[in-house]
């Protein structure tokens, strides 16, 4: 029998796990696909972790199956397959209890996905379907934003408009589809979207960075460019303390040897990825994000947000960069209780909301009205 080849060969311990991942996602393929079958997905994960009484098992190989099922939900693919479960889930964790893990939390961050839920063995049909997994949560949470939106707006003129002693117009409520209170999102709403310098939002500032630094002959003068851009938004007294004499010699020690030539598509793209490290986190391997939680400390989620916000409108491939930095915290702090890194849940919903609407099609036009 090909399968107790497999389970007593000297590599099982190795291979094994692979198989049987393997065996899962080809189920999970199929089950995605069909709503009614959905549900089936975290059953079949759940059922690793309550495996029946083996009974009287005399086989050697049926022995030694049962022992690497049992291993493998100390795997990274029994991991990454818990994810999905959880992602494949009714509906998102809604559940604000601050004793619930930050792991329960995946299915609400899309942007996620690709490097929370594939790795490097996934076949090219599991990549699919992560992806389309990915947008059709996408989609429905920057409709409810949108909807959510629409909704405040429409408050907002209503009370406008509506004379003292008339009695308040009816409108139907519209939940905040994020973990933010409603004033934080109104908050992150007006800095991802309204007029932050005179009359030019943050992707107008990023256009004319971009125009302009087109025009540079030197790398070094790219940087300065840069560094003046990225410390407008931060304000002068945090700045002033630290943070903008690291920055500085961040970019300065980026690329040094390059300074004088004319900045390329490639040194753009390497210099925004180095700052996203230094501002974020490296590597799962030097998880270091000393910087991050101190910005946030100081500046806020939202305001933490925008600077890395600003860095992707001008380099919109380091867009799958920042994101991968973000799972590397996620996985992190995946067990951790959500009160234990409260900055990070809003850090991560501050992103989602500004993805969904520099990045995605979330409608949020309407907010010039009231602006």
């Amino acid at each position: 029998m090909a399968l107790e080849k497999l389970v007593v060969d000297k590599q099982a311990e190795q291979d094994f796990k692979f198989v049987l991942n393997r065996c899962c996602h080809i189920l999970i393929n199929r089950w995605q696909l069909q709503p009614q079958l959905q549900a089936a997905i975290p059953e079949l994960v759940e059922m690793f972790e309550n495996l029946p009484s083996p009974g009287i098992v005399r086989s050697r190989g049926a022995k030694r199956m049962r022992q690497l099922v049992e291993l493998f939900v100390e795997t990274e693919q029994y991991v990454t397959l818990q994810r999905l479960a959880r992602v494949m889930s009714e509906t998102p964790e809604t559940n604000c209890s601050g004793t619930k893990p930050v792991g329960a939390l995946i299915q609400r961050y899309p942007y996620l996905y690709e490097h929370c839920l594939l790795s490097e063995d996934s076949s090219y049909e599991h990549q699919q379907t992560v992806r389309q997994i990915q947008s059709r949560i996408q989609r429905r949470f920057e409709l409810d934003l949108s909807q959510y939106v629409t909704y405040q707006v429409r408050c907002a003129q209503s009370k406008r408009s509506q004379p003292k002693d008339a009695p308040p117009k009816i409108i139907q409520p519209v939940k905040n589809p994020t973990l933010l209170s409603d004033r934080e999102l109104g908050g992150a709403l007006k800095q991802f979207v309204g007029k932050v310098q005179g009359s030019n939002t943050h992707r107008d500032l990023a256009q004319s960075f971009i125009t302009h630094t087109s025009q540079i002959s030197r790398y070094k003068d790219f940087k300065d460019d840069l560094y003046e851009y990225l410390t407008a938004s931060i304000d002068p007294a945090y700045g002033k303390r630290q943070f903008n004499e690291r920055l500085h010699a961040h970019l300065k020690s980026t690329l040094p040897n390059s300074d004088a030539q004319k900045p390329s598509e490639f040194m753009i793209l390497r210099t925004c990825s180095h700052l996203l490290n230094f501002l974020v986190v490296e590597s799962p391997q030097r998880p270091n994000h000393f910087v991050f939680v101190d910005l946030i400390t100081n500046l806020g989620a939202t305001i933490t947000t925008v600077l890395l916000l600003k860095i992707v409108l001008l380099c919109r491939k380091v867009k799958p960069y920042l994101e991968k930095r973000f799972s590397i915290l996620f996985n992190h702090y995946e067990s951790a209780t959500r009160d234990g890194v409260p900055w990070l849940i809003k850090s991560l919903e501050n992103l989602n909301v500004a993805f969904s609407i520099h990045f995605g099609s979330a409608d949020v036009s309407c907010l010039s009205q009231i602006m």
